[in-house]
Order: C-alpha cells, then sequence, then structure tokens
C-alpha cells in the first residue's frame, strides 16, 4: 500500500509542486488548504506523514502540531511531521520543534531535501508496497 500524506497548505503553487514530487500511484496524497480541514482529516484518515506550512489562514502550523500531540490516538499522536515553511527567522526553526515537529524545513523549498526527508519518513512502506 502507497503511502498517506497529507498536505496542510494554503498556497496553490507549493500544493502543485508537492504534488508533482509526490505522484499518485507511488503515493496517496491527501490535500488540505487550511488547519481545520487538516485537523479533520489526520482525525479520520490513517496516514504515515504530515506536510505542513505554519502561516494558514486558520490556525497556524504550531497549533495543529500541538493538537495532534495531544490527540488521545497514539497513532496519530506520533505521526511525523515536516514543516515547510517561510518562517525562516531566528529561532522558528526551534519554535516549530518545541511545538512538536520531527524536521522544520523552509522555503523556497529544497526539492531533494524534502524527498530524502520523507523518503527517510515513508520510504521503507513504498518500497514494502511495491514489492
Amino acid at each position: 500500500m502507497n503511502p498517506s500524506i497529507l498536505c496542510i497548505e494554503d498556497h496553490l503553487d507549493n500544493m502543485m509542486l508537492v504534488r508533482r514530487l509526490f505522484p499518485v500511484g507511488r503515493y496517496n496524497l491527501i490535500e488540505a488548504k487550511n488547519g481545520v480541514q487538516g485537523l479533520s482529516i489526520a482525525d479520520s484518515q490513517h496516514l504515515d506523514l504530515i506536510l505542513l506550512d505554519i502561516n494558514l489562514p486558520d490556525i497556524d502550523g504550531y497549533e495543529i502540531t500541538r493538537r495532534i500531540r495531544s490527540s488521545a490516538k497514539a497513532e496519530l499522536a506520533q505521526i511525523p511531521i515536516i514543516v515547510v515553511t517561510a518562517n525562516a527567522m531566528k529561532g522558528d526553526a526551534q519554535k516549530a520543534l518545541d511545538a512538536g515537529c520531527d524536521v522544520y524545513l523552509s522555503k523556497p523549498i529544497n526539492i531533494i531535501e524534502l524527498i530524502e526527508t520523507v523518503d527517510a519518513f515513508v520510504g521503507k512502506e513504498r518500497q514494502r508496497g511495491s514489492a
């Protein structure tokens, strides 16, 4: 079975890039345009990873991460979260990690770094699914 990745991102250009990097057939990419939608999807579906923007129109990524990490559902509370954000000021990476994110990546997105980071978390699942 292909890894399920939830991408919570409100900018269309960034979402289109993620679609290209994680194509259907290799990944089950689920899209959310805001934090409320993302939390609802995370709570109702099996996911292997979350790609998360910090600057969303409703709930910021820090709060989304805190809510996921405090979930009573162990599977959800432990899901890997990769923050991909334009917040690149001193202290922003630590703030994301303190909220409970596993990895902080700044925009503009380094495509190779993003793919390698995702593969580090879900690559084995993808290889198992294609065997």
